[in-house]
């Protein structure tokens, strides 16, 4: 299926003080001339128009999806209409509704307020009487904006190096936790550098982060599931071909995870470990950023680097060391680890080449129930469950002549 063209331009001067609204509304005739007449005052966007009264699912759907700040519901059928008012009450507190009707009937407005709306609009749908019906939602919006239900578990996986096993660590984790009941997940591959879920899982989705990210702003219940690769209650969205010039703005990432947030139970990002300017967007969102390295030198070091740069963005107190690809002959263990970057490890993840090979050969996860498996499930569960990595450890520095640097340079100078 062929996705609507975008232009970027427009889309990226999206004005912020447009408001929000969906149209619910039978007559699909009426429902046109509202929509036409609430666009040409320059001051409300339609996300969606339906021309039915909606189930309670069939709305939240929607609601998730567009986030809107006012509704306007026709009243054609005035049970439906009541029955909708109370749907859109328990689901978006603070949400702002406005009657719709053929004739500006006396009867039918006394029962619009018994329902708790105030703003009625008759057809014909006259400029200055949506201006005012408008303004005056838009003044309550402003003094209580609506809230809708959003998930704050939301994980970046971030490589200190590359090799490091990020995306395998990030893959398996969120298949774990989409293993778990009513936790509907996705996993997106931000590495735009070097992404590897589509080859690691053999996907056919034409569709990549390039796409998802150039219609952000317009993104609904309809265009999005062409662009993830569902795998039970695991959404994949890949990186595509590889694309290090492709420009994402600050308003692409925030209209993308305000989508997310509302419609997934956990969000895991796989980052490039470069730090662009979209990583450092989604790792402010984000509850815990999962630093991934090795026990290695070079590792560690840039390990190291990058705790400190995160440091200088705030970001420090959400990140948590995993220490990948342990053994017994590792040159540092977990303790030594620990005093060389100064926090604690909050997992470590022995080596498994065979069982990892084996997995990407399949295209698939690890299995469950080998020993790796059972640790990316147990990790799964702290996380799921906001458990609190170890507490500092007391800064010792046996090793930090391994990671020695005679001075420190900001990104982009010389």
């Amino acid at each position: 299926m062929q996705l609507p063209a975008v232009d970027k331009l427009s889309r990226l001067r999206e004005e912020t003080n447009l408001l929000r609204s969906i149209i619910i509304c039978p007559d699909q005739d009426m429902a046109a001339r509202l929509e036409r007449a609430l666009e040409a005052t320059g001051e409300v966007s339609v996300g969606r128009s339906l021309h039915r009264y909606p189930t309670a699912i069939d709305l939240v759907r929607t609601l998730r999806a567009h986030a809107p700040e006012a509704v306007f519901l026709s009243f054609e059928t005035l049970e439906k209409a009541r029955e909708t008012v109370q749907l859109l009450e328990s689901e978006a507190a603070g949400i702002q509704i406005v009657a719709v009707h053929s004739d500006m009937d006396p009867r039918l407005l006394r029962e619009t307020m018994r329902a708790g709306v105030r703003e009625f609009l008759a057809d014909p749908f006259e400029r200055h009487a949506i201006l005012e019906a408008v303004h005056t939602v838009k003044a309550l919006v402003q003094q209580r904006p609506p809230t809708f239900e959003s998930t704050s578990q939301i994980f970046a996986f971030l490589p200190s190096k590359a090799g490091a096993g990020t995306s395998t660590i990030a893959l398996n984790t969120a298949g774990a936790l989409a293993r778990r009941p009513d936790s509907r997940t996705l996993l997106a591959d931000f590495d735009l550098n070097s992404g590897m879920m589509r080859f690691m899982l053999k996907l056919q989705n034409e569709y990549s982060v390039t796409d998802a990210v150039e219609r952000s702003l317009h993104m609904d219940e309809h265009l999005w599931p062409q662009l993830v690769t569902s795998l039970g209650s695991l959404d994949v969205l890949h990186a595509g071909r590889i694309n290090p010039s492709l420009r994402i703005e600050a308003t692409q990432i925030r209209a993308l995870m305000e989508f997310l947030r509302r419609n997934y139970q956990a969000l895991c990002f796989d980052l490039s470990g470069n730090l662009e300017r979209y990583s450092m967007e989604i790792m402010q969102d984000c509850k815990r950023v999962l630093l991934v390295c090795t026990p290695e030198i070079p590792s560690l070091h840039l390990a190291r680097e990058k705790l400190a740069y995160l440091r200088s963005f705030d970001l420090d107190g959400r990140v948590s060391i995993l220490l990948n690809r342990t053994s017994k002959r590792a040159i540092f263990s977990k303790d030594q680890v620990e005093e060389i970057l100064g926090v604690p490890v909050a997992r470590t993840f022995p080596n498994d080449y065979i069982g990892v090979t084996r997995a990407m050969t399949a295209g698939t996860f690890l299995d469950p129930n080998s020993e790796l498996g059972k640790l990316f499930g147990e990790f799964a569960a702290d996380l799921a469950e906001e458990r609190r990595p170890a507490a500092q450890s007391d800064g010792k520095r046996n090793f930090l002549e391994f990671f020695a640097v005679p001075s420190r340079v900001a990104p982009g100078e010389k």
